[in-house]
């Protein structure tokens, strides 16, 4: 395959969705294995339902994940995406060169005209097909009567014609030029329609392949009539299935975002810092936007893995695939044409394989932020306290699949307060015999040298055989008496970043002896 260009064109009408992700991950994988040329266009032709206050996540996601765009204009002494709003004045030299040569024309049907005719259509049943009266005026007089008025522009689909598209997804695929109206390309007020301007942005860009969501395929024959009237090359197509709500067949869609906000994830999200009224306010801290992620702490490399396997395989066995092997592998001969169900366990899954990985220094760095956010620690903790975390990190070992699960592991090591699960407590420091036992665990803890997990370990074991109680019985008490809660890393290893004189504290102040 030659040299590959390839473009994401999202319009600024909402946040960086994860289909629209994986769609550009899929452009950007095509154009890195293949040595070509990434493109970032932002489609904002349609002013009302622009939102200015979407575009910077959309940016900032693609910086946090990775996804590099190769080229635009220079903005700031950076590289900044494309705009379609900066780009008016080619689509109208463009339409006009159509007028000229006869494939458009100007629309002098009224607004109430086009009504009418449509709900007559309607009325018989029939599909509402518009070929306008200036259709197969000579282009010389429709070039003219442009002159002296500001018309609608109408490209001319011929009739009589099959248009076909052989898709690198898909397949083959036809459609039947009479069953299509004359589309508006160009408003009166000079503004391009969407299938206008991106075939002549795609054709100015040099686009070899457009790979994106299949719901865009019913767009596709009237580009490729846009595409021949302007007599350039056609590049290749590929429309990608969409990515489904969980465990449905709804498409995962951002015009249905709320009900992704569930409480439970507002929980998670008041638990890493975020006060309800931010949540509120950020329409994109929502498990259907890339922004979510981020601040729940995934390594951006895992949702990378995700999303490019959600669609497309490399052979039938691996799921954890590192960006290179991705990029030495991709191709669009992959990538199912079914639809994929967006699998949150699983992406956790992923996110977990990676932060295996990750070396601990990074992992402290990781997790520091969300302990600072939700006030665990101060802005700048102490050499203890840092020391206090690694070890932490240490003993969550593998429980640790995000940097934010810190906190479920972390605060109740750090924090001077113990905060009692009332469950956990009833079921492990208000049973019979459990105060004798932790009493004297404590007596024997007060002077054991050395204060360590072995140490503590063989303490424990000895203690329970001695008082003929299974060492489960203890154990369980100790994790609750300490921490307040059942799940955490393992309780000598809790009492061994605890210290000798907070684990007492702790443990004589529990509600196993009030």
């Amino acid at each position: 395959m030659g040299p590959v260009r390839t473009r994401f064109a999202p319009s600024p009408t909402g946040y960086l969705h994860i289909g629209g992700v994986r769609t550009a991950l899929f452009n950007w994988l095509l154009t890195q294995r293949y040595g070509g040329q990434f493109i970032l266009r932002i489609d904002d032709t349609d002013a009302e339902r622009n939102r200015t206050e979407a575009l910077q996540p959309i940016l900032d996601g693609f910086k946090w994940l990775g996804i590099n765009w190769d080229e635009g204009p220079e903005i700031g002494g950076n590289c900044g995406p494309y705009f379609q709003s900066q780009r008016q004045h080619l689509y109208d030299e463009a339409a006009k060169r159509l007028v000229a040569s006869g494939h458009a024309y100007p629309c002098v049907v009224t607004a109430d005209e086009l009504r009418v005719d449509r709900e007559t259509s309607e009325k018989a049943k029939k599909p509402y097909i518009h070929r306008g009266p200036r259709r197969d005026a000579d282009p010389a007089s429709n070039v003219a009567l442009l002159a002296e008025r500001r018309l609608p522009i109408r490209l001319k689909v011929p009739v009589g014609t099959t248009i076909v598209l052989d898709d690198l997804i898909r397949g083959h695929v036809e459609w039947k030029a009479d069953d299509l109206g004359d589309p508006v390309i160009l408003r009166a007020d000079g503004r391009a329609l969407y299938n206008f301007a991106t075939v002549v942005d795609d054709a100015a860009m040099k686009i070899t392949h457009i790979v994106r969501a299949a719901e865009h395929l019913s767009n596709t024959p009237l580009q490729l009539v846009a595409y021949a009237a302007l007599g350039e090359p056609i590049p290749h197509f590929a429309h990608v299935p969409v990515v489904n709500e969980p465990n449905s067949k709804k498409k995962l869609s951002k015009r249905d975002m709320a009900k992704f906000l569930t409480s439970e994830i507002r929980d998670k999200l008041e638990r890493i810092g975020w006060t309800k009224e931010q949540i509120a306010a950020r329409d994109d801290l929502n498990p259907a936007t890339v922004a979510f992620y981020k601040e729940m702490g995934y390594l951006p490399a895992s949702l990378i893995n995700y999303l490019a396997r959600l669609g497309w395989s490399m052979d039938d066995h691996s799921e954890i695939i590192d960006i290179k092997t991705m990029v030495a592998n991709f191709g669009l001969e992959r990538v199912n044409s079914s639809s994929a169900s967006f699998d949150p366990d699983k992406l956790y899954w992923v996110a977990g394989e990676y932060m295996k990985e990750l070396p601990l220094s990074e992992k402290i760095a990781g997790c520091l932020p969300f302990l600072v956010r939700a006030g665990v620690l101060p802005d700048q903790p102490s050499p203890f306290q840092l020391e206090q975390l690694e070890r932490i990190i240490v003993a969550s070992g593998d429980r640790i699949k995000l940097f934010s699960d810190i906190l479920q592991y972390g605060t109740p090591l750090i924090s001077p307060v113990v905060s009692y699960d009332e469950k956990a407590v009833n079921k492990r420091l208000r049973k019979d015999g459990v105060a004798p036992v932790l009493a004297a665990f404590a007596e024997v803890m007060q002077t054991m040298e050395p204060f360590e997990p072995h140490a503590l370990e063989a303490a424990l074991q000895a203690l329970s055989l001695e008082r003929g109680t299974q060492p489960s019985l203890l154990i369980h008490a100790l994790r609750v008496a300490c921490t307040g809660i059942e799940v955490g890393p393992g309780v000598y290893d809790v009492l061994g970043i605890l210290g000798r004189d907070e684990s007492l504290r702790r443990i004589r102040s529990c509600p196993a002896f009030i």
